[in-house]
């Protein structure tokens, strides 16, 4: 798994480039300055945005057995979609190739074009194939030895109800240069996800940084020093305020051997809003023993039912 843990459809928030922050040098509770909050209002409308289409419009996530899998909305079916004709058609798992057998009164395309058998690429292709049915979008997806078919609705109820992301007030003394450490190149590093699998991530190297007087350290689970890189963290506010799994977060590129980690710009993975996300969580050494109230924030009662 060399590529961007985020790139493998895990997350796909990497649509926003990372932004370069200025974090000026922190006094005790020092404001942001004008130019800082514009940058981070116009950074979470775009994490909103991607948010809204990418994953709270997810209504299903079925992984396939081997053979065939007959799909559609009648609740006989092998899998059942949450909407759309009530016998579509069968995905057939052979290894880790799926093929797609539709039934004609599905009306299914592929790129515009109608259907009825197809060989579907899965997201860890470069070309992954996305089927198109009414307001139904579904495409294969590939995690460890799970293969699976993840089902977005163009008209999902989720996405219009989304209240919006809530994070704590901005804070500069979160936003912090930290001396970069690179790795090796052999470092690697255990990140678990939310199926409950660990893989073994190639680490790119490992923050250090000062904060309330400690020594901290957060190692890289992807990303490279010439474009930014990616942490998966958690820290104490975890207990009220935050979600459990972890936050993520994006760095700009490292710079005469230092990296900007801007904590106001922590956000939550894709699994605090939907079920049908496989996001990867923080490794044991990213699990800081402080609490960081920057960042994005976790509504725990909304989200019993999760």
């Amino acid at each position: 798994m060399n590529a961007h843990p985020k790139l493998l459809g895990v997350v796909t928030l990497l649509l926003v480039a990372p932004t370069v922050t200025f974090c000026g040098s922190a006094a005790s509770v020092e404001k942001p300055n004008a130019v800082y909050v514009q940058s981070f209002e116009k950074w979470k409308a775009e994490q909103t945005a991607d948010l809204k289409e990418s994953w709270l419009s997810l209504v299903g996530l079925f992984w396939l057995k081997p053979g065939t899998n007959s799909f559609g909305g009648d609740p006989s079916n092998a899998i059942v979609f949450p909407k759309g004709p009530a016998h579509a058609g069968q995905f057939v798992l052979n290894g880790k190739e799926v093929t797609l057998k539709l039934q004609p009164q599905s009306h299914a395309t592929i790129a515009g074009k109608s259907v009825i058998v197809a060989k579907l690429e899965p997201d860890s292709s470069k070309n992954v194939t996305r089927v198109e049915m009414g307001t139904l979008r579904f495409h294969i997806i590939v995690r460890g030895e799970h293969v699976g078919v993840r089902v977005r609705d163009t008209d999902s109820e989720s996405a219009r109800s989304f209240k919006g992301m809530m994070f704590f007030p901005l804070d500069m003394n979160y936003c912090i240069t930290a001396a970069w450490l690179p790795s090796d190149g052999r470092k690697t590093v255990e990140v678990p996800n939310a199926l409950g699998e660990v893989t073994s991530n190639p680490s790119p190297g490992t923050a250090v940084f000062k904060l309330n007087g400690q020594e901290l350290r957060l190692t890289a689970i992807g990303g490279d020093s010439k474009t930014g890189l990616f942490f998966v963290f958690n820290d104490l506010t975890l207990k009220s305020d935050t979600y459990p799994g972890g936050r993520f977060l994006d760095t700009g590129p490292i710079v005469d051997g230092h990296v900007v980690l801007d904590f106001n710009r922590a956000y939550n993975p894709p699994c605090a809003v939907t079920p049908y996300a496989t996001c990867p969580l923080a490794p044991k050494e990213n699990r800081l023993a402080i609490a960081i109230a920057a960042g994005e924030k976790f509504d725990k009662a909304a989200h019993a039912h999760h």
